[in-house]
């Protein structure tokens, strides 16, 4: 399997994995959201909670340039590592919600 076949089947895991954890309910559900062809990747709710709407992202990720890109992490769940266990490198790992500068002080890559 190529690499980026490989990322692409590593973030889609953990947003299915996570999808089947998630309390959905006949008013919120989750939504798998797998573009292949631009490599963006994202589960999302919608619904509503008695008169509240329910409506964003849990999680989001793209794939750009090799790496993989956490753009969105909602969750209390360790992506980065989880990526790394399922055998995609540090080094192409980029966690995109903290600036380029912070990056550099992560296990990860910067960009």
């Amino acid at each position: 399997m190529d690499k980026l076949a490989q990322y692409r089947q590593a973030v889609k895991q953990i947003l299915t994995d996570h999808a089947q954890l998630s309390n959905s309910s006949d008013t919120v559900q989750t939504h798998l959201i797998f573009d292949d062809e631009r490599d963006h990747y994202q589960l999302t709710y919608v619904g509503w909670q008695g008169d509240k709407r329910v409506f964003g992202p849990v999680m989001h990720f793209d794939i750009q340039d090799g790496k993989v890109w956490i753009q969105y992490n909602g969750t209390e769940d360790a992506v980065a590592e989880r990526l790394v266990e399922m055998g995609v490198p540090a080094t192409d790992i980029v966690v995109g919600f903290h600036s380029a500068f912070k990056r550099q002080f992560t296990p990860y890559a910067v960009g």
